[in-house]
């Protein structure tokens, strides 16, 4: 089943942004990223190995990169009310199921399930979003993504607030709970009856230019290194801290990241794309070798800042650069590297779990740094004027044509 966007969204676009921010914090906010805060709680609980973490985060990430295969192969899918209900609702079951059992044979099928509904959550609510925006108020599409960072905000809250007196069961019910909430408000999001997706003309950049190469090799390397951090980063300060350090540090990755997007795309009015890429990558590597470099407050803070500010303006910058050089199902083909990554980063560094998680961030710092390198590449020569962009915003600092 799908709608049309009808004209009350279009006289009321902060509607539309508060629904898809809802279906973003309980698909992405909640539904990926609670894990975090929980896992030193099953560890301490639930007696959850670190190779074991580590497994259940790669069988989360696995079903994410099927959910968007999915969405690929079958478009209808992310035009779909019924089948965004469906996610958000088998989602919460997911994670309702976690502390039903200890087997951990099932732990990994639920959040394989959870990672396919989250996927197929962020399609159809980003599809939903830059369609209802694209025309009237496109300047708030940041605000919509930055449903993740408060979701990760308040499922990190939650948590917290357990430590103390609560049990994992209860951190993975109250995680239930905010995304049954989520769901309620976005449940009537208008989904679009169809989405354009525009095509390369004669002479225009394909997906075997050497820009979009580079992309590709950096937001893969992205995906591997950021998804370390994304995973171990509380359980690496609980290793040198004490008491909420941890925890309250992954609710300010949460806060930072609620602002972050619409904070990188309005310095991108300003500053080209592809130099604002290589920035945010390179500080977010800093972010995240920061707990190893220094230990307690002064390190951790300053890393769950850092980190909360770049992960997300890093996908939002490197999808406008995908849709600007017009590569046929760029998004897509963007995404499916980013998951593959993230699928990669855990297993690449369960070997390193051994003697706690301080390898682990410093590999996954010098990954990220690597993928700045790669969007370095991007700068030589970019091609900024191809004309009117598809979102009708034009790329900065492009030359100026002759009247």
């Amino acid at each position: 089943m799908s709608v049309h966007i009808g004209p009350d969204t279009r006289t009321r676009p902060w509607w539309l942004v508060g629904q898809a921010a809802a279906a973003l914090a309980a698909g992405m906010g909640v539904g990926r990223f609670v894990y975090t805060p929980i896992l030193p709680l099953m560890q301490a609980q639930a007696g959850l190995s670190p190779q074991s973490g580590a497994a259940l985060a790669t069988s989360n990430y696995a079903g994410y990169l099927v959910g968007a295969l999915v969405a690929i192969a079958v478009p209808a899918l992310a035009r779909s009310r019924v089948v965004l209900r469906g996610s958000l609702v088998l989602l919460a079951a997911s994670l309702a199921l976690m502390p039903a059992t200890r087997a951990e044979e099932i732990w990994l099928g639920l959040r394989f399930v959870a990672g396919v509904a989250s996927a197929l959550i962020f399609v159809i609510a980003v599809s939903a979003l830059l369609t209802g925006l694209r025309a009237h108020a496109h300047h708030l599409v940041g605000w919509g993504f930055g449903g993740v960072g408060a979701g990760i905000a308040v499922s990190g809250g939650l948590v917290l607030v357990l430590r103390a007196t609560g049990t994992w069961q209860q951190a993975w019910w109250s995680a239930a709970g905010l995304t049954l909430v989520c769901t309620i408000l976005a449940w009537r999001l208008p989904i679009p009856a169809h989405r354009d997706e525009p095509a390369a003309a004669p002479g225009e950049p394909r997906g075997g230019t050497p820009w979009f190469a580079a992309l590709l090799t950096s937001y893969t390397l992205e995906g591997i290194g950021y998804i370390i951090a994304g995973t171990f980063l509380v359980a690496a300060i609980d290793q040198t801290s004490s008491g909420w350090l941890g925890t309250g540090a992954w609710v300010l990755v949460g806060l930072a990241a609620t602002a972050s997007p619409a904070l990188w795309a309005w310095l991108s009015r300003t500053w080209s794309r592809p130099s604002l890429l290589v920035v945010a990558l390179a500080v977010q590597a800093v972010g995240i070798a920061l707990p190893v470099l220094g230990g307690g407050a002064p390190a951790a803070l300053p890393a769950a800042i850092l980190f909360g500010a770049t992960f997300l303006g890093i996908s939002t910058l490197t999808l406008a650069v995908g849709a600007h050089l017009r590569v046929a199902r760029a998004v897509a083909i963007l995404t499916s590297g980013y998951s593959a990554g993230q699928i990669l980063g855990p297993l690449a560094v369960t070997p390193l779990l051994h003697n706690g998680y301080q390898t682990a961030l410093l590999v996954g710092a010098g990954v990220v740094a690597l993928a700045a390198i790669a969007a370095g590449a991007l700068r030589l020569r970019f091609p900024h004027d191809f004309g009117p962009l598809p979102s009708r915003v034009r790329a900065t600092r492009e030359p100026r044509r002759p009247a």
